[in-house]
């Protein structure tokens, strides 16, 4: 795609236009923001380097006179610091949409924005924000690198920077001006002796580029002088000139970092072929029978399942439901803002585009929308899809990531992927965690000629990323979606690969549930997605472990007959099992224990057309066949909270 890169002078910035050159980007312009007041060099912004803002134009001389440069003066301010960022009057975001609203109008073919986040939140979300609101892509090729191997790369690779700032511990102004291949030695040393970030990303030193394996010509400093900034912070005022360059063409050696985390690639090692899984048609043809709505308020949750329509486009059943979902909120006096997870069951997933356009609307507004899976599966007519969703009860506080940029991190968040809703209360989080299908993120496409268990294992380690990311480790719960084209078996054993080689733990191994259904998003054989916990220490807060004991022992009594899993989430007790008669999932959904609690029940349309004619209130998830953590076929799996 056509790109504007947004540059400040710093390394960051300019190493990221190469990543995006070396993955077939064209640079079509530069844009820049600079202190409305040009005698001021530094403004001690939130979002924007400004020291050496003055140098700047030259740079349009290195690159190509061809190349337009952009520029405007930042007249807002960081009125909002929030980690995510919302539309707000005289903040210094504004005036980049502003810039980059003009670019585009003067280059309506522009497509994508480079953007150098390596690790700021802070910056990442306030692109992303303005690429929305302008249909653009955010390109952050650097987000999530490491940054000693980055640097490295750096100067490897070419990019020639001195540091022009400084405002560290260890970093003083005989640093200004040296070259970051002279710097890495001395930062990794300050990195450990201080956690000084060897990239500068806590703001530890800033940079000026001099020159790029891309540029035509290059910088030459012919005069500096060090400004005392503050006690622990100074900067230089420089004098440059541009200067011919000798032919050097370093891009070539760039490559892109390996698809897979080392410990992953080896959870592939030695894999046997294992036979597929191929359901009995009969059991998943289509029905017509209808599907009563359930509403369920657990102590921390309400779950609305089961919401479908009868209209007869995909896009108005998609809109009816999402507008009494709203209506549901309304009545429990709960804002959109605090749905935590959607479940979006459809007939056919070439409805999927449709469908989401639809829904991009609905939430358009809210920052962090809700985390969401997407599988085609069998419904009974004439729905053409069925949602479900989970919303967060005061006083949950909610945060999260929706990761929007281009990277080689993991898959941007277009839809669903790079995506996880984090419910904090005083002695708990519980986090829900989008599906995670086998896309490349540098390019987001499936290469479907990969092996089916190396597919599995790179849609594994996305959910890992996100869930590393979020820090909300502990395994609740997690469902493995997969089509008839991926054994159940060799996905439970990479499920016990993982689990021993990167969890460390087999605390967490029967906590799998697998599903076959029809189809998967893009053509996708395998998607995870999942709950995950963590428990916060409050030294006020009293020790529950007694009553949740009771509970346990409870709901003994009426799970003995199934092989269970329980986990502990906060107030309530999270349950799940596997089983394969059905008069016993009958006695379990009839016990007045169950009554007024969560219940979701994943089963063939048969089984729970059964099961619901007989007037039993759950959440119902049809799916082609269920599967136990072994991979071993289960004629239904069972989610019950209470």
């Amino acid at each position: 795609m056509k790109f504007v890169a947004l540059i400040s002078g710093g390394k960051d910035s300019f190493y990221n236009i190469m990543q995006c050159m070396n993955n077939g980007h064209t640079l079509l312009a530069l844009a820049n923001l600079h202190p409305s007041d040009s005698s001021v060099n530094e403004l001690d912004s939130f979002m924007f380097q400004t020291v050496g803002h003055d140098i700047i134009e030259y740079y349009r001389q290195c690159i190509d006179g061809e190349v337009p440069l952009y520029r405007r003066a930042i007249s807002g301010s960081s009125s909002n610091v929030s980690l995510e960022y919302e539309v707000t009057s005289n903040d210094e975001t504004e005036d980049l949409y502003e810039l980059l609203k003009d670019i585009k109008r003067q280059h309506p073919d522009i497509e994508g924005v480079s953007c150098g986040a390596i690790l700021s939140h802070y910056q990442r979300t306030r692109v992303e924000n303005v690429c929305d609101r302008l249909k653009l892509t955010c390109l952050a090729y650097l987000w999530q690198s490491d940054q000693s191997e980055l640097m490295l790369e750096m100067c490897q690779l070419g990019l020639e920077a001195i540091l022009i700032k400084v405002a560290a511990i260890g970093l003083t102004e005989k640093h200004l001006g040296k070259l970051l291949l002279e710097m890495l030695p001395i930062l990794i040393k300050l990195n450990a002796m201080y956690d000084v970030h060897i990239c500068g990303e806590g703001g530890e030193f800033e940079s000026l580029v001099l020159d790029t394996p891309f540029f035509v010509k290059k910088l030459r400093v012919k005069h500096l002088k060090i400004i005392l900034h503050s006690l622990d912070a100074s900067y230089l005022s420089l004098e440059v000139e541009v200067v011919e360059k000798e032919k050097n063409d370093q891009t070539a050696s760039l490559s892109c970092p390996s698809l897979f985390l080392e410990n992953f690639e080896a959870l592939g090692s030695g894999l046997s072929e294992m036979p597929n899984y191929v359901a009995n048609s009969s059991n998943h043809q289509g029905a017509h029978f209808n599907i009563r709505k359930s509403r369920c308020h657990t102590r921390q949750t309400l779950y609305l399942g089961n919401l479908t329509s009868t209209l007869p486009s995909i896009e108005e059943q998609t809109g009816e439901i999402l507008t009494h979902i709203k209506k549901y909120l309304f009545k429990d006096d709960c804002l959109l803002s605090r749905i935590q997870h959607m479940t979006v069951l459809v007939r056919n997933m070439a409805d999927f585009s449709k469908i989401n356009a639809v829904y991009e609307t609905f939430f358009r507004g809210i920052f962090l929308p809700p985390s969401r899976v997407c599988v085609e599966t069998t419904l009974p007519a004439p729905y053409l899809l069925q949602i479900s969703c989970m919303v967060m009860q005061e006083p949950s506080v909610k945060s999260g990531i929706h990761i929007r940029s281009r990277s080689y991190w993991a898959p941007q968040n277009i839809g669903p992927y790079s995506q996880a809703i984090v419910g904090t209360r005083e002695t708990f989080k519980i986090a829900t965690l989008s599906g995670q299908i086998p896309l490349i993120p540098c390019d987001m496409v499936i290469n479907h000629s990969m092996q089916s268990s190396m597919q599995s294992i790179i849609s594994l380690q996305h959910l890992y990323k996100v869930k590393a990311l979020i820090n909300v480790g502990k395994i609740a719960n997690i469902i493995c979606y997969i089509t008839e084209e991926i054994p159940p078996a060799l996905v439970a054993e990479i499920w016990k690969r993982y689990i021993s080689e990167i969890e460390i733990s087999q605390c967490f191994l029967d906590h799998l549930l697998i599903l076959q259904v029809t189809a998967l998003p893009r053509g996708a054989i395998v998607e995870w997605g999942g709950l995950t916990f963590e428990r916060t220490f409050d030294m006020y807060a009293e020790d529950s472990d007694d009553e949740l004991t009771s509970v346990s022992n409870t709901r003994e009594n009426i799970t003995g007959r199934f092989d269970v899993v329980s986990v502990p989430l906060g107030d309530e007790l999270f349950t799940k099992f596997t089983g394969q008669d059905i008069n016993d999932l009958r006695e379990f959904l009839s016990d007045p224990l169950v009554k007024n609690t969560f219940v979701n029940v994943f089963s063939d349309l048969d089984t729970i057309h059964r099961l619901s004619n007989l007037g039993f209130d759950a959440e119902w998830t049809p799916v082609v066949t269920v599967f136990d953590n072994n991979g071993l076929r289960c004629n239904y799996g069972v989610i019950w909270i209470s």
